[in-house]
C-alpha cells in the first residue's frame, strides 16, 4: 500500500504545472540540455508544496527547466535533477 501512495505521489508531482516559476518541469531529460546539479526540498503534507520547493530552488540555481526524480511520502520529501 506504501509503494502505491508513493506512486500516486510521484505521478501527482510529475503531471502538476505551475506557469509562474521560470524553471519548466518536464518529464524527461530535454534533448539539448546539460544537467546542472539536483536539489531537495521537504514539505508539510502538501504535495503543491514540495514541487513549489523543488521549482523555486530550480530557479534559484539558474535552471530552465528540472524533473522530479524522486517523492517520498515520508514528510514529503523529493529531489529534483536540474537542467540548463
Amino acid at each position: 500500500m506504501k509503494n502505491v501512495t508513493m506512486t500516486l505521489a510521484a505521478i501527482a508531482l510529475a503531471t502538476a504545472s505551475f506557469t509562474t516559476l521560470a524553471a519548466t518541469q518536464v518529464q524527461s531529460a530535454p534533448a539539448n540540455a546539460q544537467s546542472i546539479g539536483v536539489v531537495s526540498a521537504q514539505a508539510g503534507t502538501n504535495l503543491s508544496s514540495l514541487e513549489n520547493q523543488l521549482a523555486a530552488k530550480a530557479e534559484a540555481n539558474g535552471a530552465s527547466s528540472y524533473r522530479i526524480i524522486s517523492a517520498s511520502d515520508n514528510r514529503l520529501y523529493g529531489t529534483a535533477e536540474l537542467y540548463k
